[in-house]
């Protein structure tokens, strides 16, 4: 890691910590949006499940899933 990247993770924080919703997991999916072959590879070991959920939301359209319904707009996390 650089000087560069940690200055641009400080300002990705303050960004994250002023979007409405955001999470662990929306940071996780965007890291998993712009992570080359290798580091992806690494998030997929350690995140199997979020990044099918990625790839299944990227497919669908509009990213909902069946199990999206207006009670349930998200799935529960253990």
């Amino acid at each position: 890691m650089s000087i560069r990247e940690y200055k641009a993770s400080q300002r990705l924080e303050q960004l994250a910590r002023q979007l409405e919703g955001s999470s662990f997991y929306s940071l996780l999916m965007a890291a998993m949006r712009v992570a080359d072959d290798y580091n992806l590879a690494i998030l997929k070991e350690f995140w199997p499940d979020e990044y099918e959920e990625l790839r299944a939301r990227y497919n669908a359209p509009g990213g909902k899933l069946p199990e999206d319904t207006p009670l349930n707009p998200t799935r529960k996390r253990l």
